[in-house]
């Protein structure tokens, strides 16, 4: 009984030949039965919007500011009004370098001084003292880690104050309001501009010579008895210091010859160096004889 229930119990195994003919006849059937038709695909549009246009006012304000600066721009003879919106188109386009060298109050005093010179000698007289700023600014901040640990540095981290804009302008001032004012009338017109070029080269050649000094100036002299004294000394000059004012003096000098406001060429040049370093030599004469 046992013997004859085995083959009963035992697992079935498809033949190959079943095998065979059912993968036939699903892969008959698959070719056969027909295929459902596919639903098309709706391709989804994102609506965007045009862009908004400026409203009317926007775009008549917006003309008409950019013709009121062409306008103060391109005035001559500059008049205050046009040279104070020029003046400060410059100034708030320039603010990051500005603000880098001068404090809150020494920008609005350079505001006013760029007022006057703009409204005295136009662009070009505002381009000769953006030279001189750049260069001052730039002898100022070179080793300025080193110039406070011997405790002369400019104060504010080499930012200059209203003080010191108006010192190394009050002399450019004075030449802006008396060609402004045509004081002397045409026959002292190009004095007026020498002076106002030469007062910024003096300047620049002492702030250079004073900068350079405390920077590099390997041994500092006394005008007055030639002794030597630490860097910084008040009426000190050191030759690195005195060399570098020179350079400085001869290329504000030749700025003022690039922008026309020079003529005699090489003999105005040399005459605006030579004067610039003799009265800085002037200058640390008097302070070290009253030291």
């Amino acid at each position: 009984m046992a013997s004859f229930l085995l083959p009963l119990l035992a697992p079935v195994s498809p033949s190959p030949r079943l095998l065979s003919s059912s993968r036939s006849y699903f892969l008959l059937a698959s070719q056969t039965l027909p295929l459902l038709p596919r639903c098309p695909r709706v391709a989804h549009r994102v609506l965007v919007s045009p862009p908004r246009a400026l409203p009317d006012t926007a775009v008549g304000a917006a003309e008409a500011l950019r013709g009121a600066l062409a306008d103060a721009f391109l005035a001559s003879p500059p008049t205050w009004r046009s040279a104070a919106v020029s003046n400060l188109a410059v100034f708030v386009a320039a603010s990051p370098l500005l603000l880098s060298g001068l404090s809150a109050s020494g920008f609005a005093a350079a505001y006013l001084l760029g007022t006057l010179t703009w409204r005295a000698f136009g662009h070009k007289g505002l381009i000769l003292v953006a030279a001189y700023f750049v260069a001052g600014t730039a002898a100022t901040k070179l080793k300025i880690k080193q110039k406070e640990a011997l405790g002369v540095a400019e104060k504010r981290g080499g930012r200059r104050g209203p003080g010191s804009v108006i010192g190394s302008s009050a002399a450019g001032c004075v030449c802006a309001l008396l060609s402004i004012y045509n004081v002397g009338g045409s026959a002292l017109a190009k004095l007026w501009i020498l002076g106002f070029v030469a007062s910024f080269c003096t300047k620049l050649s002492d702030t250079v010579s004073s900068e350079i000094g405390k920077a590099y100036g390997r041994t500092t002299y006394l005008v007055t008895t030639f002794k030597v004294v630490p860097r910084g000394t008040e009426g000190a000059i050191s030759i690195e210091g005195t060399l570098a004012g020179i350079l400085a003096s001869i290329l504000l000098a030749n700025v003022g010859y690039l922008l026309g406001q020079l003529n005699n060429d090489v003999v105005n040049v040399l005459n605006i160096s030579a004067g610039g370093i003799l009265a800085v030599l002037m200058q640390q004469l008097l302070v070290s004889w009253r030291s």
